[in-house]
């Protein structure tokens, strides 16, 4: 794991800062503007969304902090499902600005082989600016390759993100950037791939999709699902998700019209691996709800079910540990997982 003092959302802020200085703000808001009808319309597009440098400044202002905790959050999942491993190379798939390259920095130490594809050229240049000031060679030394996501070939890669992408494409598409990033992981009996989209009801049914597709193919869910089975999610009533927390610059404060100095960015995802994980007990799969005496905790569990756990002060630690957890993590942490029940069910 990359260590604390990289502050890497504080390198990533200073390095957007620096390459938007002299963007008008206006210009920026009207990019935005025209951006969140993209990102959160429901018609796919057929040409890239972003179009020119002002698109992709205005797009990197807006997104790409999120996009990175959402990536990093996913990231570290999946790297808690693989201890010990670090990916010998990366590939990113619609790639864009890189916020899934940098989350892959802050993830896991060393120098390996970064590929990003993406078919607007505009995107690929910033991200390869903003690379240059990344605290990790990894990133630095990224390859920024132009090319249609989902067809022909692409560079192999034990690890390969997809992230925030699928919503772009056409259902075809969207299966077909699925099978491209299988085949570039090849024969790789330790590949990752790990597949992101926004926290809203549609993302989590292209994730699901994506998670089928890579079952189907043989890979095991390594997060947050703690099980291969069917979601136990009703499709229609609600949806699996996970929260990140992010600390707003004055300029994405600006850009955004917001006023808090933090937003949180609600994202799913799958990660999945060709290698059995080491899986979580049960994932936790709302935000802990904490009451005099007692905390509720919403849990899937390996046996496809979901469950209300309520766990008391009469637990002692586990009870402080759950006053402590968050929204996606595991439960009961390894600490405390010899300690008997875990919860009363409601």
């Amino acid at each position: 794991m990359t260590h604390p003092h990289h502050a890497p959302s504080e390198v990533l802020r200073a390095a957007l800062a620096s390459l938007l200085d002299g963007l008008p703000a206006r210009a920026a808001a009207q990019s935005v503007d025209r951006l969140i009808g993209h990102y959160r319309g429901r018609t796919p597009t057929g040409a890239p969304v972003l179009r020119d440098r002002s698109d992709v400044a205005a797009y990197a202002a807006y997104r790409m902090p999120a996009t990175f905790e959402a990536m990093r959050a996913a990231l570290g999942a999946l790297a808690a499902a693989r201890p010990g491993w670090t990916p010998a190379g990366h590939l990113d798939i619609g790639g864009g600005t890189g916020a899934a390259v940098w989350a892959a920095g802050a993830t896991w130490d060393g120098e390996r082989p970064v590929t990003v594809v993406d078919w607007a050229r505009p995107a690929l240049d910033l991200g390869a600016e903003l690379a240059a000031a990344a605290p990790w060679p990894a990133v630095r030394g990224a390859r920024w390759t132009q090319g249609r996501i989902g067809t022909g070939t692409a560079p192999t890669a034990p690890l390969v993100t997809v992230s925030y992408v699928l919503g772009e494409l056409t259902e075809a598409d969207r299966a077909a950037v699925v099978d491209t990033a299988l085949a570039a992981t090849g024969d790789d009996p330790g590949a990752a791939i790990v597949v992101t989209e926004p926290g809203t009801p549609e993302g989590y049914a292209r994730v699901l999709a994506a998670r089928d597709r890579l079952l189907a193919a043989g890979l095991h869910v390594a997060a947050p699902c703690p099980h291969d089975g069917r979601c136990p999610i009703e499709p229609g009533r609600d949806w699996c998700h996970f929260s990140a927390r992010v600390a707003r610059s004055s300029l994405h404060r600006q850009v955004k019209g917001g006023s808090l100095p933090y937003e949180d960015e609600k994202f799913a995802y799958v990660a999945a691996t060709r290698a059995a994980p080491e899986r979580v007990p049960t994932r936790i799969l709302r935000r802990p709800q904490i009451r005099k005496g007692q905390v509720l905790l919403d849990l899937c569990e390996p046996d496809e079910t979901l469950r209300r756990a309520t766990v008391t002060k009469r637990q002692g630690s586990l009870y402080r540990a759950a006053r402590d957890i968050d929204w996606g993590d595991a439960w009961p942490p390894a600490e405390e997982a010899e300690e008997a029940g875990g919860g009363t069910e409601d």
